[in-house]
């Protein structure tokens, strides 16, 4: 894969930065679940006030186009690749919260539910141990889906100077670092940028394996 203006190993180089990349990832991914699983099922199984209160500031978050907000809170915080993973969690989570409040809605009145509570199930453990388990089908085929997007998103960020910073191995670094020698160097962008186009397509690839799991 040749070597970089600086003489370092460019093959070396895309090995170290997906031990960046994708944990980096799988942590957005994980924080946007907590959140957002756990705000969407309380404004599920709650209703009223408390529905309409936390479903006004997710409408909030998805009002901006997820690259533009991220964009200003990297902005706001300073360009860092923990900055770019906070930023991208933040405007995650929304969809997690949406997707499971609407699955939560549609079975707090099934009859197991009611027999729960019947027994005198606190509202936790029938949330928990009743709703949860029966709702988080669609929301892990979503997350297994949302990695590729997810990669790319931070990578955006790492191009852009507003995510990981050199010296970092990170891919979407690596691209902003090769970008002024792409006509004289094309092996400092392609490899990096094919990285990134096999990983995404691998997630894609488990997110189908697994609505495919899911849905039998």
């Amino acid at each position: 894969m040749g070597t970089d203006p600086l003489g370092r190993d460019v093959a070396s180089r895309v090995l170290a930065g997906a031990q960046v990349s994708i944990p980096s990832v799988l942590v957005i991914v994980v924080s946007a679940l907590i959140v957002g699983v756990t705000l969407g099922a309380v404004a599920g199984y709650l209703g009223g006030p408390v529905d309409n209160m936390l479903m006004r500031v997710t409408d909030v978050f998805l009002a901006f186009p997820a690259l533009v907000l991220a964009l200003a809170i990297t902005g706001a915080l300073g360009p860092d690749l923990t900055t770019a993973m906070l930023a991208v969690s933040v405007v995650w989570w929304p969809w997690y919260a949406r997707l499971i409040r609407g699955q939560v809605l549609s079975l707090k009145h099934e009859p197991y539910v009611e027999a729960a509570r019947s027994l005198g199930c606190s509202d936790g453990r029938v949330l928990g141990r009743h709703i949860l388990p029966n709702a988080v089908a669609p929301v892990a085929v979503q997350a297994t889906l949302d990695m590729g997007a997810a990669l790319v998103t931070t990578a955006s960020l790492g191009y852009i100077g507003m995510g990981a910073q050199p010296p970092s191995a990170e891919w979407g670094a690596m691209l902003s670092q090769a970008r002024s020698f792409f006509l004289n160097a094309w092996w400092l962008t392609a490899f990096p940028g094919l990285a990134i186009f096999l990983t995404v397509l691998i997630f894609n690839a488990v997110g189908d394996l697994v609505r495919a799991t899911l849905s039998r």
